[in-house]
C-alpha cells in the first residue's frame, strides 16, 4: 500500500491516444465512461480532478478514413479539428451522466511560456476546479507549430500539474508500467514498482518510442515524471485496462510505477521559468560563473564567455557550460547584442561600454532557476 495517497487532493490524469482511440479503431467511448464514473467518484470524496487526454489527432484520423498519421503540419491540424468535436462531446456526454460538467481547455506552449498567460492559464484552471467542473485539456493541435509545441501529452500534463500544483500526475497508458528494460525484447524484464522521479537511470529504462497514434513512449513519461518533481508531484504510471485503475491508485494500491518527488520544489516563479520548453538563446559561462550560480548567486558579465543566439531583454535563455551542458536558465536584463559587448567586463564597465547601465547582473538570482 502507499497510504500517503489517501491524502491526495489534486490530480492531473493523462490518457493516451491509444486508450482514447482504442488503438486507433475510433474513439473508445466505453473507456471514457469508464474513466468518467471513476473521476466521478473522487470527486464525489472531494477530490480535484484535471484530465489530460490525447486522442484528437486519431480521431480525427479514423473520422477522415486516414490509416497512417500524416506528417503535413497542416494535415495534422485539420485531422485534430475533426477530431476534437468527437472527443470533447464524448467526454460531456460522459461526465454529465454523473452530474459533471466539463470544460475545454486547449493550450499551447505560447499560453504557458508567457507570464501573465500562464498566471490566467492557472487561475481559470483552479477556479473550475473548485467549481466542481472536470477541464478537459489538450494541446491546441489545430493552430499549434513545430516551433511551440509541447511534443507529447505528457509533458503537457506535466506542465499542469505545475501550472496547478497539483498533488499527484497519473499517466494512464497501454502498458503496465516502467520496466528494467523493453519487456517485448527482454523476458527478464521487471516491473519498476517505485523510484525516484529524478533518477537518471530510469531514463535509459524507458528509451524507445510510442505507437504510431502518438507521439511519446515510456521516456517522455518518465522526463514528464522528472518534470512534475520540480513542484513536489509524484507520479504514476500505470495500465489504463486495468480495472478501476484510477480508484485504485488513488487509494494507494500498488498498481503500475510510483515515481516520487523528493527534491524540494521550487517557487512558483522559478517553476514557470524551468517549465520554459522553448529558449531564445543561451550564454556560455566560465568555471567560476558557473560555480556561483550554484552557490545561489547571480550571473554577472564577467562570467559568459560567448553568448548564442539572438535575444530581447527580458527574454528566457539557457545558462550553459563551455562544453554545452545547460545547467541553468533564467530572464536576462540586457539583449544579446548588448550580452556580447559586456562580456568578460566588470559591471563597472558597463555604463562606459554601452552608454547606458541597466541592471548590474546579466541574470538576477531571482530571476534564475538551476536545471
Amino acid at each position: 500500500m502507499r497510504p500517503h495517497f489517501l491524502e491526495l487532493q489534486r490530480l492531473v490524469v493523462k490518457v493516451g491516444s491509444a486508450l482514447v482511440t482504442d488503438g486507433g479503431a475510433g474513439l473508445a467511448h466505453a473507456a471514457i465512461a469508464e474513466w468518467a464514473r471513476q473521476i466521478a467518484l473522487l470527486r464525489a470524496e472531494g477530490k480535484q480532478v484535471a484530465l489530460v487526454s490525447s486522442g484528437a489527432i486519431a480521431a480525427g484520423m479514423q473520422r477522415l478514413g486516414w490509416q497512417t498519421r500524416p506528417h503535413a503540419m497542416h494535415e495534422l491540424q485539420a485531422a485534430a479539428a475533426v477530431g476534437q468535436m468527437g472527443l470533447a462531446q464524448a467526454y460531456e456526454t460522459c461526465f454529465t451522466q454523473h452530474g459533471l460538467k466539463t470544460a475545454q481547455i486547449l493550450l499551447t506552449h505560447e499560453d504557458l511560456s508567457d507570464r501573465k498567460r500562464y498566471l490566467n492559464a492557472r487561475s481559470t484552471l483552479i477556479t473550475l476546479l473548485e467549481l466542481g467542473v472536470v477541464p478537459i485539456i489538450n494541446e491546441n493541435d489545430t493552430v499549434v507549430t513545430d516551433e511551440i509545441k509541447f511534443g507529447d501529452n505528457d509533458t503537457l500534463g506535466a506542465l499542469v500539474a505545475n501550472l496547478i500544483e497539483a498533488d499527484a500526475l497519473v499517466i494512464l497508458t497501454d502498458q503496465p508500467g516502467l520496466f528494467s528494460a523493453d519487456p517485448r525484447r527482454d523476458p527478464a524484464a521487471t516491473l519498476i514498482v517505485e523510484g525516484r522521479a529524478e533518477d537518471a537511470a530510469y531514463e535509459a529504462m524507458a528509451g524507445g518510442v510510442g505507437s504510431s497514434l502518438g507521439k511519446g513512449g515510456m521516456i517522455t513519461k518518465v522526463r514528464a515524471a522528472q518534470r512534475a518533481a520540480r513542484s513536489g508531484a509524484n507520479t504514476l504510471i500505470a495500465s489504463g485496462r486495468e480495472e478501476d485503475a484510477l480508484l485504485r491508485l488513488a487509494r494507494g494500491d500498488e498498481l503500475g510505477t510510483l515515481l516520487y518527488a523528493t527534491a524540494t520544489p521550487l517557487a512558483a516563479r522559478k517553476q514557470w521559468l524551468a517549465d520554459h520548453l522553448q529558449l531564445a538563446g543561451s550564454v556560455l559561462l566560465d568555471d567560476g560563473a558557473i560555480q556561483a550560480l550554484r552557490e545561489g548567486k547571480s550571473l554577472l558579465p564577467v562570467g559568459v564567455a560567448a553568448v548564442e543566439g539572438e535575444f530581447e531583454r527580458g527574454a528566457a535563455v539557457a545558462c550553459r557550460s563551455l562544453a554545452g551542458k545547460e545547467v541553468a536558465r533564467g530572464l536576462v536584463n540586457y539583449s544579446s547584442g548588448d550580452a556580447r559587448r559586456i562580456a568578460r567586463h566588470a559591471t563597472h564597465e558597463i555604463e562606459a561600454i554601452l552608454g547606458y547601465f541597466d541592471e548590474a547582473e546579466l541574470i538576477h538570482r531571482d530571476n534564475l532557476v538551476l536545471v
